[in-house]
């Protein structure tokens, strides 16, 4: 079952609903909680005089950030439960945007279960707490046949101040881009026995199609054909042959640029003949969280006519151990021509998407982008939440500042000139890795840059960490695919359509 999200400008004291959301921030010093916007109605239903903050006191609320305190109305409102959560300290006038989606999520995740919730944070801040309820509310449960899990809530309606258009079209855009996100969170979180190169492939086509994209498939034959010597050395371990998908968003009548995005799409990595240690290797089934957040970006595109060309490449494979994997020593030729000297098997995402920047630049776009899972070195430097960006300087920054506005968070890193020579290869063109230890995820992006034409602005986005949250939930993030970099690369096509 999936929430649905509605909207109203009913008095949220009288709306019909299970209970009742209301934002609560943290005082600064010794200054206690008081009330968000739009709680002006709830408020006075429980007097005059503060009432409904003393209560909510009473039962330890400080509006800390994410915080939830239940309170029963006692037919004050026509709900008869009030839910108040932590929107945290506000710096300025209003809480942020990132604040308000974080309180939704929470408030969403608290109330698993409830058929009717109303919230009065869509008065603060529309689209974040579209946003933040949808994605708070999701649950994956396509494989629970014991009913241990609560169902998510059932309908979550969104309190609007009267006559406010503007909030309903920013509502209508949310409701989309986090559909689009949990379309990548379905994706990721499908186990990889239903998920593999071929049925990834078909999933992607149907989503596409339906959207109104043009959609090539590739499969083995064709790759062979066509000379992509990386997807087919990393995928040729398994008996569930390789493929590679192209979505073709045309930007309606006039766009304003071309972007070829790409995603890496292992859907599950064992590590091939460089074997991984088994603790963790069920987290590899998100190897492919970058082609799943490709996917259904450009399918959003099309959803909301983005006046932006969009062409979607997606490299999808399986490394698996075998007699017919490939090996240490190998040398790949890759699409376009250039060769590489595989070193570790291990780095196998980097030699399939190397394939896929070739023929994206053959499109001649504008801008080209790739997100990846690709190096365990971006969770030593930057933890688990936050992505490394790395390419043309201006493209990069302007990615990492996208992706802190809508919270999923990223840093800009450099590509060392000093690190290029240790992918020097004996006997090829270079090598997939370095001899060194250090700077990992800086050599994967060098590595990929040896691939994008002089003067064609790229980025690589590697999520390695944000991808999927192997711990305790928060803010509107429940464990498993995160769906990042969905919202980063959405914001960065509005951007492109309204600046170029």
């Amino acid at each position: 079952m999936a929430t649905e999200l509605r909207t109203s400008t009913v008095s949220a004291a009288e709306v019909e609903a299970d209970a009742v959301v209301v934002g609560l921030l943290q005082g600064s010093g010794d200054a206690g909680p008081t009330l968000a916007a739009g709680t002006d109605e709830i408020a006075a239903a429980f007097g005059a005089n503060g009432e409904l903050v003393a209560e909510l006191v009473l039962l330890g609320a400080t509006g800390k950030a994410e915080e939830i305190v239940r309170l029963t109305s006692r037919g004050a409102v026509t709900a008869p439960l009030v839910v108040a959560v932590g929107l945290g300290r506000v710096s300025g006038d209003a809480p942020g945007a990132e604040q308000v989606r974080r309180a939704a999520g929470a408030a969403s995740r608290a109330l698993s279960g409830t058929a009717r919730v109303a919230s009065t944070l869509g008065r603060v801040d529309a689209a974040a707490a579209a946003e933040g309820a949808l994605l708070g509310a999701y649950t994956f449960r396509e494989y629970r046949s014991n009913g241990d899990a609560k169902p998510p809530v059932g309908t979550i309606e969104l309190l609007l101040a009267d006559g406010d258009t503007a909030a309903q079209d920013a509502v209508t855009t949310a409701v989309a881009v986090a559909g689009a996100v949990i379309t990548a969170r379905d994706l990721v979180n499908t186990p990889p026995n239903d998920l593999y190169p071929a049925s990834f492939a078909e999933r992607a086509k149907v989503l596409g199609e339906a959207a109104g994209l043009t959609v090539e498939v590739l499969d083995d034959t064709a790759l062979a054909e066509g000379g992509y010597g990386g997807v087919l050395g990393v995928g040729q371990g398994s008996s569930r042959k390789p493929r590679l998908v192209r979505l073709v968003w045309a930007g309606g009548d006039a766009p304003r640029a071309k972007v070829a995005l790409i995603g890496k799409g292992i859907t599950f990595d064992t590590g091939g003949i460089s074997i991984k240690p088994a603790a963790g290797m069920d987290h590899m089934t998100s190897d492919m969280s970058g082609a799943a957040a490709v996917v259904a970006t450009t399918v959003l595109a099309a959803t909301l006519n983005l006046p932006v060309a969009v062409t979607a490449t997606v490299p999808m494979a399986e490394n698996m151990p075998s007699d017919t994997a490939y090996r240490p020593g190998d040398v790949l030729r890759m699409y376009g021509g250039k060769t590489v000297e595989v070193l570790n098997t291990d780095a196998e995402g980097r030699l399939i998407l190397a394939d896929a920047i070739g023929r994206a630049a053959e499109d001649e776009p504008d801008y080209l982008v790739e997100t990846s899972t690709l190096t365990g070195a971006q969770m030593v430097a930057l933890g688990t939440r936050t992505a490394g960006i790395m390419g043309s300087d201006e493209l990069r920054d302007r990615i990492a500042s996208h992706a802190r506005a809508v919270g999923e968070d990223g840093w800009a890193m450099p590509l060392p000139e000093h690190l290029r020579p240790e992918l020097d290869s004996r006997v090829a063109d270079l090598a997939n890795v370095t001899g060194a230890r250090w700077g990992g995820m800086l050599a994967a992006g060098i590595f990929l840059g040896e691939f994008v034409p002089d003067g064609l602005p790229w980025a690589h986005i590697d999520i390695a960490g944000p991808s999927f949250n192997t711990g305790g939930a928060w803010g509107y993030t429940g464990k498993g695919g995160t769906g990042v970099p969905v919202r980063t690369l959405w914001a960065l096509l509005g951007d492109i359509a309204t600046n170029g």
